[in-house]
């Protein structure tokens, strides 16, 4: 198939980008700025094109010809004063993807969405909602994939908690008893491409997570033991989980908002997981995770390109 992808430029889009041209698809990777994708440009059968993806007909001239579109652009935070960061890039741009794909003649879209869309306080989840009822109502052959949090090498999830215990004899962790299913990158790519052309076989939604369900605090305990630092992390009461929120909202990067601490309160566990009915074994991070936890941004780098045969520079 020749496959259309936006927002791929990111952690799980690179995986998805390298699975699908194993398999044999051309993938035309739209982007604002080709030239700092350097690392698709290293997967055979794989085009960056500059594009303005939040303009509609742009995005219809490029879509032309395809088989299939895959919506992935998605941010987790806004920026400080950015009250429609969310709308923009979860909503607009879903609706714009849509509005694109059947002017083109495209009937098939793959969207990333998040458990617990629709639900619960946060904006984040209450936009990642409304792009679904979009792409539901399209009348457009959708396929909508929840993953639980994904790990994997270059993922922001076990990455941000090891540079954090890295410097951090005591880490004050909020909600420590939220509840997630994490989830390898590498079957999220996989359930994508088995039901690239099944057409809603397992249903328009697929929830997908790991083997096992932990706690937060466990899974960033287990992060500081694999890193060999002795780490007391204490969990926070909820007032406090709350407040740290609040303060940490004008922390520069905001690492941990308000938003965050609002889709805690709801546990991201798949229900049901769909993997294994599509055949793939949930990988457990303990046998992913050990081979990065604890390295640099650029070792982990030069790691991923000596798996891919490439030298590093």
């Amino acid at each position: 198939m020749r496959i259309v992808l936006v927002g791929a430029s990111g952690f799980l889009g690179q995986n998805l980008v390298r699975s699908l041209a194993r398999e044999g698809h051309e993938c035309i990777v739209l982007t604002r700025d080709a030239a700092r994708r350097k690392a698709c440009r290293l997967v055979p059968n794989t085009h960056l094109v500059a594009a303005d993806v939040n303009d509609a007909a742009a995005l219809e001239a490029r879509f032309e010809g395809s088989d299939a579109v895959v919506s992935m652009a998605g941010i987790l935070n806004e920026s400080l004063f950015g009250d429609s960061d969310f709308q923009r890039v979860h909503v607009d741009l879903v609706g714009s993807i849509c509005k694109a794909a059947g002017a083109a003649g495209v009937r098939r879209i793959l969207h990333v969405s998040a458990i617990n869309a629709g639900e619960g306080e946060s904006q984040y989840l209450a936009s990642k909602g409304r792009a679904e009822a979009l792409l539901l109502n399209s009348g457009l052959d959708v396929s909508i994939y929840r993953p639980s949090v994904i790990f994997g090498p270059g993922d922001t999830f076990f990455n941000r908690f090891a540079g954090l215990l890295r410097y951090a004899p005591v880490l004050p962790l909020a909600c420590p008893e939220a509840r997630m299913q994490p989830v390898f990158v590498g079957d999220v790519a996989a359930a994508m491409c088995r039901t690239l052309a099944s057409h809603g076989t397992l249903g328009p939604v697929m929830e997908l997570g790991g083997p096992r369900i932990y706690t937060l605090r466990e899974l960033v305990r287990w992060t500081a033991k694999m890193m060999g630092r002795k780490r007391w992390v204490p969990g926070l009461p909820d007032s406090l989980s709350r407040s740290q929120a609040l303060a940490m909202n004008w922390v520069p990067g905001r690492p941990f908002t308000l938003d965050n601490y609002q889709s805690l309160q709801l546990d991201n566990v798949a229900e049901p997981n769909v993997l294994p009915e599509l055949g793939i074994e949930p990988t457990p991070f303990q046998s992913v995770a050990p081979g990065y936890i604890g390295l640099t941004s650029r070792q982990q780098r030069l790691d991923q390109l000596r798996r891919r045969g490439r030298p590093g520079r």
